[in-house]
């Protein structure tokens, strides 16, 4: 976000938003895949969050569920996951994998006010 505040200004502007744009394409499809739920290549099917592995109510929802490893239920369309954990690309679909695939309030605000700033600045 500070190289998104900076580009407002004329110091590296360029720079600061290829940074910026090169984040987001991470998170969208240079690895091959997307960390985005529902959108592009690959995209995750099992982001850990409870309520998109339960099945449509009045269906029961407990571990069962939210241990298969059938793709969620519910879809996050939008919802972005926590990606690879050492950064090296090395990444696995799996509900249980809470650091790869949790769906976190504050990397998705993050994540929408990059994307906003790059709309803004385009």
């Amino acid at each position: 976000m500070m190289a998104l505040r900076a580009s407002y200004s004329s110091i590296d502007r360029g720079k600061n938003l290829a940074w910026v744009q090169g984040q987001v394409d991470y998170a969208l499809r240079t690895t091959g895949r997307s960390f985005v739920c529902g959108v592009g290549t690959g995209y995750p099917k099992q982001p850990h969050h409870r309520s998109a592995s339960c099945p449509n109510m009045p269906a029961a929802c407990g571990w069962d569920q939210f241990y298969s490893t059938a793709a969620s239920p519910q879809a996050l369309t939008g919802a972005l996951v926590g990606g690879p954990p050492n950064g090296d690309g090395t990444y696995v679909d799996l509900r249980s994998d809470y650091v790869s695939n949790e769906v976190a309030v504050d990397y998705n605000a993050g994540f929408t006010g990059a994307l906003a700033g790059l709309v803004a600045l385009s």
